[in-house]
């Protein structure tokens, strides 16, 4: 009863609503006394109310039932009744080499997603495991899991706040909370400042996850596990799904359409041979053997392999691809939303622009807390600006209380910044030979941090300060000129002024420096612009992608000056029509957005929901989105995006979980290569599709006609038994393995609601088919003059059409290109396959042993040279309409893909 009564008066609060409210109210309203904190007695009565401060993921499947999923599949359920109906006509050679197929595929396919399933998990490793909390009076240590509103709990630099909380106190308390927010600066927190509800990053709060970068404090947690900001990203993930991929779905429109053909050949054999009053029966057998022969069992291997192969040369370029079909998905992206923090930028803070007290401008390479970089003048030589400079690092360095233990940062990043430049520049720690004797500490009422030192050899005491432009210059009565102090005039005042303006401007954090005996007597040395700036070689890629098709669109939780200078360098369109806030979004309606986002190319001030309203805005208008990201705020998103590419060496656990893919070196350009890779993958399986259907066809043609005008059968079983072997045998998937075609890239996104069976790829499949069936016949007609079927017949006919097969095969390398431009040579698998084929069928033909099997005999050489001289007609057939069709091409006027998100290739 008194539970009960607990849960309704007590309540847990959102941290919008704490942050509309003093701390004392917010510790009124949870009953808890913050020099004392909850009893333990109470805390333990609230666990039961509210639960432990974790995610509770929902059990999993058994096994047994995800592998089962697995058969689901339209493909491989056909394929399932055609290994049944073959072993119901008892021809169980037919039903293992099915049942061999669906094997392999199944278990690929379960064992990678057994592997990727782990995203909810991860988001448990959020929850700090200890934390310092006050209970009965006394500060303790215990598992943050324990925690429950009400509780009162310390931080201090580098502890990792345990869940949401209304800050009672903070000492120069700053949160790095770019995994939450997007922004790289990390947030400075103040207890006494009330926030409106609606604001994403609140001065008052801290969330669960974030990380203390500066400073102490304390406060009254608010809301726990699944109640917490970052529960809400969790319930987030709970209810989205990830899509199918696009080969996916082309996978599962092909099953439904070679469905429709298998019962349309069953449905015309039976009317054709009813008509000719054959037995009902007789007639439903062959047509079901038909139809159970036209299935490319194959089919499922040769994708499968393929896309494995893909992922190994993925792994080779530094991408790890969660999911097999993952890798052909980019091929078809035409959206890719950037997350900017940490992804498109290194999430380091970065000294890029100097300008000393005399106007000296120098430009700083480098990105990042590396020391690779040097210090460059715009104007002047560095022999003029030298001393100039080396008074302003000398200030950056003895204001400044950062360091660096090997890569990590102890410290705000913004003073890890000065400590890189400094080092840029050459010049050693003075801190370590001068001697601190004073310190005022950063301040947001100030906005300035001053150190008073000495230096070595020297007693003079100086004041060494750094901040906010605004609030540092009113304390500067002169400027440094080559280290002489100069009167501030309110000329060079303004001047001043215009150059931070100009640098801010450009989306630079403006940081001032002074130094002097007195605190409000300073001389200024110098300003420098520091920001998070875009990673090396990303500006290249974008335009790439921009390009080859692919619309680029930045999300970031960071301010608009700031997300619209980052656009600029990085090559983006930025106008006043294409930037939006989140504010701004919240108020356009879901069919609004959809309007308006393709004229929208930077979204800043991005919450997680924003995120993932904006690829459903796309996926909405057929977009085949890609989304990239290294924040927990970005999980959901990376889950809903048709593909989720995440950080390796910056993402979190829950961005890298989430996601389909992971760049392990961080390296943007890596996307360009696996865009490339999804390309070529698809084209191959094109190929793949096109020799195999047209031998399919050829091959059930053959024995169709023959039964239907009911001739000899120019084949018997054990003949068509090893055709179908090389049909779905290494000469086929030899196919599935050509070397991806650099002009692949150059084309734009393929058009997933175009079949994989197109048009185009049908009359391909239509010709060839037509011209092994004219010439097997002629073959076949031709030896059976005197109307007695011998062995040498069928010797002919067979080896004819196995010859037809491997030149089918040789034109089917490419679509679009002569066998002659891509290499005769290039794919060292299928001249082997080809070549062990035509090894293996010359024993069938003159190996005693194999003769009596396959009812062959030997031909003569002559009999071979006539037959590659007739089977080499498919070959150059096809290469005479590739060279048409490129002349075609060619002559027509170049179409422009700007305007469209959807653009069709000639590829398949």
């Amino acid at each position: 009863m008194w539970l009960q009564q607990l849960d309704a008066d007590i309540m847990w609060m959102r941290t919008a609503e704490a942050a509309a409210l003093t701390h004392e109210a917010v510790a009124e309203r949870l009953r808890v006394d913050p020099q004392h904190g909850l009893s333990w007695a109470e805390a333990g009565v609230r666990q039961k109310v509210y639960g432990t401060n974790s995610f509770e993921v929902k059990d999993a499947d058994p096994l047994w039932k995800k592998y089962l999923e697995q058969f689901q599949n339209p493909l491989i359920l056909l394929l399932l009744a055609s290994a049944l109906v073959s072993v119901l006509m008892q021809q169980f050679d037919d039903a293992f080499s099915i049942a061999a197929a669906i094997s392999i595929v199944v278990t690929v396919a379960f064992i990678q997603e057994y592997r990727s399933e782990k995203s909810l998990e991860e988001l448990k490793k959020l929850v700090p495991p200890v934390c310092h909390c006050q209970r009965s009076g006394q500060t303790t240590s215990f598992l943050a899991e324990e925690l429950v509103p009400g509780d009162v709990v310390h931080f201090s630099v580098g502890d990792r706040v345990p869940a949401d909380i209304r800050l009672v106190q903070g000492v120069d308390l700053e949160v790095d909370e770019s995994s939450f927010t997007g922004e790289a600066k990390p947030a400075r927190k103040d207890a006494s400042v009330l926030c409106e509800s609606n604001v994403t990053s609140k001065p008052n709060c801290l969330y669960m996850g974030t990380l203390v970068r500066y400073g102490n404090g304390k406060g009254i947690v608010v809301s726990t596990g699944i109640r917490s900001e970052f529960g809400e990203v969790f319930k987030m993930m709970e209810t989205e799904e990830s899509p199918k991929t696009p080969l996916q779905k082309s996978m599962d429109d092909l099953g439904k359409q070679l469905s429709a053909y298998s019962f349309g050949i069953i449905g015309v054999i039976m009317l054709v041979g009813w008509l000719q009053g054959k037995p009902l029966l007789e007639m439903f057998n062959i047509g079901v053997s038909l139809a159970v022969a036209a299935i490319p069992e194959g089919l499922p291997i040769v994708v499968t392999v393929t896309l494995a192969l893909g992922v190994m040369r993925m792994a080779n370029r530094k991408a790890i691809v969660k999911k097999l079909p993952t890798v052909e998905t980019l091929g078809c992206v035409n959206v890719v939303c950037c997350d900017k923090t940490g992804t498109l930028t290194t999430n380091e803070m970065t000294v890029t622009s100097i300008v000393t007290a005399e106007g000296y401008q120098c430009d700083v390479t480098g990105v990042g807390y590396s020391a690779h970089g040097e210090i460059r003048p715009v104007t002047e030589n560095m022999e003029q600006c030298k001393y100039s400079l080396y008074g302003l690092f000398e200030v950056a360095l003895l204001c400044n209380n950062a360091d660096f233990t090997g890569d990590t940062l102890k410290g705000t990043p913004t003073e890890g910044a000065l400590l890189v430049a400094a080092k840029k520049f050459g010049l050693h720690d003075l801190r370590q030979t001068s001697q601190r004797l004073a310190e005022v500490p950063f301040r947001s009422e100030t906005k300035v941090m001053m150190v008073k030192a000495t230096k070595p050899g020297e007693s003079t005491e100086l004041w060494y300060c750094k901040g906010a432009l605004e609030n540092l210059l009113p304390r500067c009565s002169a400027y440094s000129v080559h280290g002489r102090p100069e009167p501030l005039t309110p000329s060079r005042m303004e001047k001043i002024k215009a150059e931070s303006y100009e640098m801010g401007r450009r989306g630079l954090r403006v940081l001032a420096l002074a130094r002097g005996r007195e605190q409000d007597n300073l001389e200024l040395v110098g300003m420098v612009g520091i920001m998070d700036p875009p990673r090396p070689g990303v500006r290249d890629q974008v335009l790439m992608l921009q390009m080859s098709g692919a619309r680029v669109k930045m999300l970031t939780g960071d301010a608009r000056e700031t997300a619209c200078a980052i656009g600029v360098q990085l090559g983006l369109p930025v106008t006043s029509n294409s930037v939006i806030s989140g504010d701004e979004m919240d108020r356009w309606n879901d069919h609004l957005l959809e309007e308006m986002i393709d004229n929208i190319t930077i979204f800043y001030r991005m919450a997680p929901k924003h995120k993932v309203k904006i690829i459903k805005a796309l996926q909405a208008k057929h977009y085949i989105v890609a989304m990239t990201g290294d924040g927990v705020n970005d999980g959901v998103a990376l889950k809903k995006a048709d593909i989720g590419i995440a950080m390796g060496k910056v993402g979190t656990d829950v961005s890298k979980e989430a996601a389909d893919m992971i760049l392990v070196d961080d390296d943007f350009t890596t996307i360009m290569s696996a865009i490339e890779e999804g390309k070529g993958i698809f084209y191959n399986i094109g190929n793949f599709v096109k020799f195999q259907l047209s031998t399919s066809i050829a091959a059930l043609s053959l024995i169709a006609l023959s039964t239907l005008l009911g001739i000899p059968n120019p084949l018997n079983a054990m003949q068509i038994l090893w055709i179908n072997i090389i049909m779905d045998g290494p000469p086929a998937q030899s196919l599935g393995v050509e070397p991806v075609d650099r002009d692949v890239l150059k084309q734009p996104p393929r058009d997933v609601r175009q079949s994989m069976i197109t048009r185009s790829l049908l009359l391909n499949v239509l010709l060839s088919a037509s011209v092994i069936i004219c010439g097997t016949l002629w073959v076949f007609q031709r030896e059976m003059s005197d109307n007695i079927i011998t062995p040498r017949d069928t010797t002919m006919t067979f080896t004819c059409f196995v010859l037809f097969d491997m030149f089918n095969a040789l034109s089917c390398r490419s679509q679009v290109k002569s066998v002659f431009t891509i290499g005769l040579l290039s794919n060292k698998f299928f001249l082997l396959a080809v070549g062990g084929s035509l090894v293996g069928q010359l024993f069938v033909i003159y190996f005693p042993p194999l003769q009596r099997v396959f009812q062959t005999e030997a031909l003569y050489l002559s009999d071979l040279v006539y037959l590659l001289a007739i089977t080499s007609s498919v070959f150059v057939v096809s290469e005479v309409k590739k060279y048409l069709e490129r002349s075609g091409r060619n002559s027509r006027p170049a179409k422009s893909h700007a305007k469209s998100g959807f653009n069709r290739t000639d590829m398949v």
